[in-house]
């Protein structure tokens, strides 16, 4: 028994985590989705922890839709966090805009503006902090699918 063990402490697994910067560039969104792929692929690889293809193609459409709201609607760069931790993998993206996102009521009619309302339905949690400088948006999706 290790000396943690000993003393009641439970060991964590060692943090997977991949952080990128974007400056609202073509192609940023695309290197977001590419930056998501490959986390998840090393957290299969590293980890053994199963990836469902569902899971996959959400975490790329979160980091989508929350870069893409980021680079729009924020002047200056972007921060893209993604972090597994617990079956989870925590998608966060910080920008310099303090104004807090509001998903706009379902209307079939409308043409885009749907990103916020799609990230809310498909994340097992999701809120927005202000930062001292911006605010930060955490989306939360599991990578094992329900029984």
């Amino acid at each position: 028994m290790n000396e943690a063990a000993r003393n009641g402490y439970r060991l964590e697994m060692a943090l997977i985590r991949t952080s990128a910067q974007y400056e609202g560039r073509p192609g940023d969104i695309a290197r977001g989705r590419e930056l998501a792929r490959d986390f998840l692929a090393r957290v299969g690889a590293r980890q053994g922890t199963p990836v469902s293809r569902r899971a996959g193609d959400l975490v790329q459409l979160v980091v989508s839709e929350l870069l893409t709201n980021a680079c729009k609607y924020a002047p200056g760069p972007a921060l893209v966090d993604l972090e597994l931790s617990g079956g989870q993998v925590e998608v966060t993206v910080w920008d310099t805009a303090p104004a807090l996102p509001v998903a706009q009521p379902a209307d079939p009619a409308r043409i885009g503006r749907h990103g916020l309302e799609i990230v809310k339905a498909v994340c097992h949690h999701f809120e927005v902090r202000r930062e001292a400088v911006g605010k930060r948006t955490t989306a939360r999706i599991r990578l094992a699918d329900d029984a």
